[in-house]
């Protein structure tokens, strides 16, 4: 089976982290035996420059797996009505979302979008909420699956299966300090009305970003006291599985998400998970902190994270937890790729 994936992201010498989980479906599923190639695109004409390249060299796919409904959807679109080449659509873009909303209400684009949306042969969005906030728009599909992004396998190797009795606790944050979606101040003003309760624990702060600076301003601002905040910066993968081994609780405080993948990493682990209830929250997290909470009562939110932290919860490894593998995930893709090409949708 060849199958060509279309994506504006995908990881490059410019930047090697993005599209990170579209790299990992192309890895899953040619562990699977597919022979995969990839147009990493970001204009139209880019976009069919690649792929008049792979026709110079004899290469045709037997189905197109579109990822992001943007502009290379037009060959996705083209390829099926020239040559009856089936697509399906992964979707991760959070410009569906109230809260980041990019796709406008009416107007072409918005068309153009239904339309590629609407004659795939399978809809894969990386959550449900992200599948409501499509179809709230007016996107209709053949059919909707769901699909997981895929988690290192390092991530699953000696998993926490319970909160230790340490006689202090960690608290761990992972996110690229996008203020806007993360709301990583909340989660700091939180942590200041906790720390005028107890000061038995500590608050892990991993990643760096575009609001890193200002963000680790205002926590001097507001006067923590010392020791209770530790900022690493940013961490391999590798060493963010080993800090999930250290800690006793994850905290994610976004204010959006389409998917959050480090609800899956900590997930994987056994990590107990404290979440607003963005992209897969609810199907991974121990305990949800409703977001007029996360964003604007600190003292609610530090009642939260005390229950997650000081509660007897034991984390007993999600049922969906295995799905997460790239194993799981590889089966899961072929299996859609199998039923379009048998014309079984």
């Amino acid at each position: 089976m060849k199958v060509l994936f279309l994506t504006p992201w995908y990881p490059s010498a410019e930047d090697a982290m993005s599209g990170l989980f579209v790299q990992k479906h192309v890895e899953a599923v040619r562990a699977q035996g597919v022979e995969v190639r990839v147009i990493h695109a970001q204009t139209w004409r880019d976009t069919l420059q690649q792929w008049r390249t792979l026709r110079r060299e004899g290469w045709m796919p037997d189905l197109v797996q579109l990822n992001v409904i943007q502009k290379q959807g037009l060959l996705a679109l083209w390829l099926k009505k020239r040559y009856h080449i089936p697509y399906v659509i992964i979707e991760h873009w959070s410009g569906y979302l109230p809260e980041n909303a990019t796709v406008k209400a009416h107007g072409l684009r918005l068309r153009f979008m239904q339309r590629v949306c609407s004659e795939a042969e399978v809809v894969m969005p990386v959550s449900h909420p992200l599948q409501q906030c499509m179809q709230a728009l007016g996107f209709q599909a053949k059919r909707w699956q769901q699909i997981h992004n895929v988690v290192d396998d390092f991530f699953f190797k000696n998993p926490k299966s319970e909160i230790i009795n340490h006689k202090s606790k960690t608290l761990l944050h992972v996110s690229c300090f996008d203020e806007r979606a993360k709301n990583v101040k909340g989660l700091l003003r939180a942590a200041k009305m906790l720390s005028l309760k107890r000061q038995d624990w500590q608050l892990v702060l991993v990643g760096t970003g575009i609001d890193y600076a200002d963000v680790r301003s205002y926590a001097e601002q507001l006067q923590m006291p010392e020791g209770l905040l530790c900022w690493t910066g940013e961490l391999t993968p590798r060493e963010v599985a080993e800090q999930m081994r250290r800690a006793d609780a994850l905290v994610l405080s976004s204010r959006y998400e389409t998917y959050g993948v480090v609800l899956a990493e900590a997930s994987a682990a056994g990590l107990p998970i404290l979440s607003t209830p963005v992209g897969i929250a609810e199907e991974v997290a121990d305990l949800i902190v409703p977001q007029e909470v996360a964003q604007h009562k600190p003292g609610r939110f530090a009642d939260f994270i005390e229950t997650i932290l000081w509660s007897p919860i034991t984390n007993q490894q999600s049922p969906i937890t295995n799905q997460f593998t790239a194993d799981a995930i590889g089966c899961q893709l072929l299996s859609v790729y199998d039923s379009c090409l048998r014309h079984d949708i």
